[in-house]
């Protein structure tokens, strides 16, 4: 199954905490409040964060949409681009999932086009910050020319119920690009990226499975993100799939200069970041960017992606992939693309 054969056996362990916390306790009810300590940190770490700050004090609120005097782009007739000097504007094109799949490197390496302008933070406006109104999101944008493209990211509006519906009232024309991969090897790096911020985390064996290796727990988020078909099924409510661009997690690795120019061709773009902006890092197993002109050195993502994944048993890993083969399938029906997970 590809992306998953550095999974080796052996599940999760020594993750022990709180070494002095049962010492005013009796025995029997420190591992409880030990147990309880963890997934409460573990939960905090999951709440909404803050907003991001505004770039500028916002005007009277705008009308979702771009206004009548905006312009198309040769050769990408389906992208509206306003008519003006510099000014800020709402997204043409979000990155909107999924968490762990690939989307930060999307984004930096789409950076490098000269027409395309990316906020580098996750607003996370349709999800979490959605009561602050569309011109505080729209002063949050990079300022764009004539002929430029506006992009953000955020990989859990996949997830959100209410963000299709939120973005199709900004512009029903806002193009979507959704990075999957394969959801147990998506599931194992949600996990690991949070046991990086939470020591002491039950095994992922513990969260993925109710009562052992009973039910899977659909409940926990990093299992819930892979049921890809679920969530597309409520952004088709809104959008039609012509608006959608699947991008492959494993070939933005494997074939990143591949993956990058099918996103140029679905926004209209001319194919500018091409395979001489890439080369493979073998210590972090992932594609970094060739050194910037007038740069000293190579450009690569930060210490946490290329995160070193722990160690799950075989049979956790066959009782996922059981588990989502349906929903695969399902997803490869729906997209017209089969991932190769199966």
């Amino acid at each position: 199954m590809a992306g998953s054969g550095d999974l080796g056996g052996g599940a999760v362990g020594g993750q022990g905490a709180g070494a002095g916390q049962g010492a005013a306790l009796p025995a029997s009810r420190a591992p409880l409040l030990l147990v309880v300590l963890v997934l409460g940190a573990y939960c905090l770490r999951a709440l909404p964060g803050r907003c991001p700050p505004a770039a500028r004090a916002p005007g009277p609120a705008p009308a979702p949409a771009e206004p009548s005097s905006s312009v198309r782009r040769p050769g990408a007739t389906d992208l509206p681009v306003a008519i003006g000097p510099s000014r800020r504007r709402f997204p043409q094109a979000l990155i909107v999932g999924v968490k762990k799949g690939g989307t930060r490197a999307l984004l930096e390496f789409l950076r490098l086009h000269p027409d395309v302008r990316a906020l580098g933070s996750e607003p996370h406006f349709f999800d979490r910050c959605y009561e602050r109104g569309l011109a505080w999101y729209r002063s949050l944008m990079p300022r764009t020319l004539d002929g430029q493209i506006t992009m953000e990211k955020t990989p859990s509006y996949f997830v959100t119920q209410e963000a299709p519906r939120r973005i199709h009232a900004m512009s029903p024309d806002t193009k979507l690009i959704v990075v999957v991969r394969n959801p147990v090897t998506r599931a194992i790096s949600d996990y690991a990226q949070t046991l990086s911020k939470t020591p002491g985390l039950p095994s992922f064996r513990a969260l993925a499975f109710r009562h052992g290796l009973g039910p899977v727990d659909t409940a926990w988020s990093a299992i819930r993100i892979g049921l890809y078909a679920q969530h597309l099924d409520n952004w088709l409510r809104y959008f039609p799939l012509s608006h959608f661009l699947f991008v492959s997690g494993e070939r933005l690795v494997s074939d990143p200069a591949g993956e990058v120019g099918r996103v140029q061709d679905f926004l209209g773009l001319k194919r500018v970041v091409t395979d001489k902006h890439f080369y493979f890092n073998v210590t972090k197993g992932f594609p970094c960017l060739q050194k910037a002109q007038g740069s000293r050195r190579p450009r690569c993502l930060g210490k946490s992606k290329g995160r070193p994944h722990p160690r799950v048993s075989q049979a956790v890993v066959r009782r996922l992939q059981d588990f989502y083969r349906p929903f695969n399938r399902k997803f490869y029906q729906m997209t017209g693309q089969d991932f190769g997970w199966d």
